[in-house]
């Protein structure tokens, strides 16, 4: 990669010349949305509110 910014400002001059077409849609979408378990509240044991189910196979494997 080119350390005197060569690149960027090629891409910048080829997006220039294509949003003055129309030709680029600048639409742009960002989420900074950030979701953290409590840490004792990853292991903490839960009431389901329902009896317990089996999820053993009903046949066994050969």
């Amino acid at each position: 990669m080119a350390e005197d910014g060569t690149w960027e400002k090629l891409l910048a001059e080829v997006q220039k010349q294509a949003d003055a077409a129309g030709k680029i849609d600048w639409v742009v979408s960002i989420d900074s949305t950030i979701a953290r378990v409590h840490q004792h509240g990853a292991t903490l044991k839960r009431d389901t509110g329902g009896p317990a189910e089996s999820q053993e196979s009903v046949v066994r494997a050969a």
